[in-house]
């Protein structure tokens, strides 16, 4: 990979904040970043909760790198999140899950970049190089999912009457998908099989025009980031409430 250029001044990196369940892997970053990066200091915690609550009693990290995968949240919902509450600060993501369509809709939700869970030290070296000069990281053989804007990428207005035209039991759904909440959650927080769950699934993404979840989330949370004055349903405000 080539290097970034250095024209700009590196961003100092002396608080980093890691987010994962796995306290070997945990332990492991925490290391590495320490020993191998040089990074000052660097906290860790197990869940969005514990981070959330850590930035509340004043932690403000440089860098946060973040487990997609964790025992409160899943997908995007965490990583929307952490933006919200850290919109200046680079958030790499790091998950098992490395395909194209999970990388670029983090990409497009603002990430700094990607590491897989597998990745050696070379590939967290270069991610944090890239990030001290304000520059993204994508891993080696990640294909940029392209999307021609006027065939299908769909205006503000547009996303928000599909929402709007949800039904009252997909808008729920739908909040609970965007809360990072693993089908079997939702079947029970909702009293209802989770086959049902699946097919109502089913069918909200065939109404939003979407193939997963993952893509169902950044769709919906397209319209909270870009803070738009479009969405006048109460049903879209209360979904990305």
């Amino acid at each position: 990979m080539g290097q970034t250029e250095r024209n700009e001044k590196a961003v100092s990196i002396k608080l980093t904040l890691v987010i994962d369940d796995h306290p070997l892997y945990c332990d492991a970053m925490a290391g590495s970043l320490s020993t191998a990066f040089e990074i000052q200091e660097v906290r860790t915690v197990n869940s969005l909760t514990e981070a959330l609550d850590a930035l509340v009693d004043g932690l403000v990290p440089d860098l946060v790198m973040l487990d997609l995968r964790l025992p409160d949240v899943t997908g995007l919902s965490g990583f929307i999140k952490l933006r919200e509450k850290l919109p200046d600060v680079p958030i790499l993501v790091i998950s098992a899950d490395s395909c194209d369509q999970t990388i670029q809709a983090l990409m497009d939700a603002g990430a700094a970049g990607f590491i897989p869970k597998d990745a050696p030290r070379t590939v967290i070296a270069e991610a944090l190089e890239r990030v001290k000069f304000g520059s993204k990281y994508t891993p080696p053989g990640f294909s940029p999912v392209t999307r021609p804007r006027e065939v299908n990428a769909p205006g503000l207005h547009e996303i928000s009457q599909r929402i709007a035209d949800l039904t009252p039991q997909q808008t729920r759904i739908m909040n609970l998908i965007c809360a990072g909440k693993p089908n079997k959650q939702i079947a029970y927080e909702m009293s209802l099989a989770e086959a049902t769950v699946k097919a109502h699934i089913t069918a909200l993404l065939r109404r939003l025009g979407v193939c997963n979840r993952t893509q169902a989330a950044v769709l919906v949370n397209s319209v909270d980031l870009d803070r738009h004055d479009t969405l006048s349903d109460s049903n879209t405000r209360a979904m990305l409430s």
